[in-house]
This record gives C-alpha cells, structure tokens and sequence, in this order.
C-alpha cells in the first residue's frame, strides 16, 4: 500500500488538466487539423478544380489565436540559432531540402557544411547571377514566391486571395500626416483610398506574394523609392499559407507586421513585410531600431518612426537592393499609386522570383 501511494502521487499530478493544457491541446489540434484541410484544397487547384471560399467563423478565428504561436515561434528561433554538430548538418538540411524543394545550385554557399546552424541555413544567399534585376520594367519582385494576388484597389478593400478581403486601412494604420512624409500628400478625400493618392489621374495597386519554407528568404527593393516611415504592428502569428489566407478574413491585419512607406517617381508607395508561425523575426537591414515578436504587446498597437525626422531625406533604395529578411518565409505586400495605365504581367497563383517583372506603365 504504501509503495502503491509512492507511484501514484507523482502520477495523478503529471495528468491533472490544467485550463491551459486544454487550450494548447485543443487549440493545436484544431490547427492541425486545418493544415489537413488545407492540403485537400491544394490538391483540388492542381487539378483545376474551383475551391469554394468558406471563411472562418468568430470562434474559429478565436481558436487558431489561442495556440501560443508567438511563444513556439520564440522557442524556433531559439532552436534555430543551436550550433549543430559538423556530422549533423548535413542531414538535417538535407531533409530540408528533400521536404521543401530547395535548390541548394543557386547557393552562394552550396556546402551544407558551411551552415552552423538551421538561422545561418534558412538566411543563405544567392549566387549574384542567379537572379538578374529586370532593368526595363518599373517594378520587380522583391522576393521569390507565389503570386496569390495582385489589382487595382477598390472600395478599400485589398484581396489577400480571390474573394476573401481585408482593410486597406486596418492593414495600414491611420494615414501618416504630411510632416512625416518625404512628398507632400493630397488633400483629405471621402475615404483612406483616395487620401493615399497623390496625384490626379492616379489609382491605387496590390501585390501580393507568398514567400513558401524553401523559398529564398531575403526581400529587396522593388522600385526606385525613398522610405520615409515604418510602422510596426506587433500581433499574431498565424499561418499565412494560401489555404489559411482563403479561410480566414482579415488575416494580414491580424498578424504582426513592418509597414515601410515612402514614394517613388509616381507617387505614394509601400512594402509590407507580414509575421507568420515560426517567422517571429523580421529584419530590415536600415532599421537597427526594430524589434519583432516580443514577448508582450497591446492588441490593437503599434509604433511608428519617422527615417525623415532623423535623416532629411529618408533612406533611398535603389531597385534590387538588399531591404530585408524573414527567418523562415512569410508574405510581402506592395501597396503602391501609379498612372491608370500601368499593367502587372502576372497571372494568379504563378511561381516567380526576386528580379522578375511585376509590372509597368
């Protein structure tokens, strides 16, 4: 009797439900059964079968949020920076490459040995000739990905994928006030849309762009522009893959996020680089000052610093160079004004990589 309430104490205490055990377990479960979903519905588009769109609801929603993405998305950071073993890395980033088709050819560095750890493997560079910057057209890709969507912007309204919208000024912030801004702005319209255009006979675009696990991880400068403001929005981590960006409204606005505005030679012009799970870092190479996915925030925050303010005349970037990098892949979103004449040569759902054409007037 006594031995049998020696093994039994310590046991009843291993197994006593806690509130958040529950919530982690349910909550898990649920996400992964939502990565299965998502699989059934990527195998339906190969084979050119139209998805419906069926969006989440508010619990649902509030579900996927209780999984403690910010806390796993830390701990894979930390994991990441792990010096691993000589002998160990090539197996493991061989299986990397296996499971995610990453061409290791392209590879500044194509030794799997040369990366000390899994932070070192994900932000590899690129031989330089490997990505030529297209020199005729006015905007380039910043990265490489899959085009979910691209347009005019309407109503307000930005499409993350086909049928399913968020807020242009949710995803946003407030509109910036002209003392911050490196160009004068227009006067105040009826709505957020028109208060972005600057200048008459404009119209407002989209791009959107999935960066995928095997993808280069490094963005760049998609125009000739000057960067006058970042705006960070601390927030959730949820998956950004395109089956969750079809399922869940709004999720661009949900997910942590640096807002990079300034102009180019058309008008106003943004980059946004958007957090997802296990992507808690984002670097701007510029922005010394910005720290992401820290352990607490406000919900409904965020921060602004002003690049002129503390330097006349913003940072330029010139097309193709080095902006920033995700620890492991996420979404870029160029928000930008051009003449009503510019054309995006891209169809939905393309492959395409960093130095490729978006579009041009």
């Amino acid at each position: 009797t006594d031995r049998k309430k020696l093994h039994t104490a310590p046991v009843g205490q291993v197994f006593r439900l806690r509130p958040f055990h529950v919530l982690v377990a349910t909550g898990g479960g649920y996400a992964g059964y939502r990565k299965y979903e998502d699989y059934k519905l990527e195998q339906l588009e190969k084979r050119g079968i139209e998805v419906p769109v069926k969006l989440a609801s508010e619990w649902e929603v509030a579900l996927y949020k209780s999984v403690p993405t910010r806390l796993l998305s830390r701990a894979w950071g930390r994991l990441n920076q792990v010096e691993l073993p000589t002998w160990l890395r090539k197996p493991v980033y061989s299986l990397y490459i296996w499971t995610f088709g990453v061409n290791m050819k392209e590879a500044a560095v194509e030794d799997l040995h040369h990366y000390r750890n899994l932070s070192e493997f994900f932000r590899r560079k690129l031989k330089p000739q490997v990505r030529p910057v297209c020199c005729v057209h006015s905007v380039i890709s910043p990265s490489d990905g899959k085009i979910l969507n691209f347009g005019q912007v309407k109503n307000c309204e930005v499409e993350q994928v086909k049928g399913v919208t968020y807020s242009l000024e949710s995803f946003l912030g407030p509109r910036i006030s002209a003392e911050e801004m490196h160009f004068s702005q227009a006067p105040p319209g009826n709505s957020f849309q028109q208060q972005l255009v600057t200048k008459e006979g404009n119209e407002l675009y989209h791009c959107v762009i999935y960066l995928a696990p095997g993808d280069y991880h490094c963005f760049h400068s998609p125009t000739d522009w000057i960067v006058s403001h970042r705006r960070h929005f601390p927030g959730s981590l949820m998956s950004v893959n395109p089956g969750v960006a079809r399922w869940i409204k709004e999720l661009f606005c949900h997910n942590e996020r640096v807002v990079l505005t300034g102009d180019w030679k058309h008008g106003f012009f943004s980059l946004t680089a958007v957090g997802a799970t296990n992507v808690g870092s984002i670097r701007i190479y510029f922005d010394q000052d910005l720290h992401t996915n820290s352990p607490s925030y406000s919900k409904g925050s965020y921060n602004d610093f002003s690049f002129i303010s503390n330097n006349k005349e913003g940072i330029p970037m010139r097309k193709g160079e080095h902006l920033g990098e995700f620890n492991l892949g996420s979404t870029i979103v160029l928000i930008f004004e051009a003449p009503k004449d510019f054309k995006f040569n891209l169809k939905a759902g393309q492959k395409i990589r960093f130095g490729e054409a978006l579009g041009s007037l």
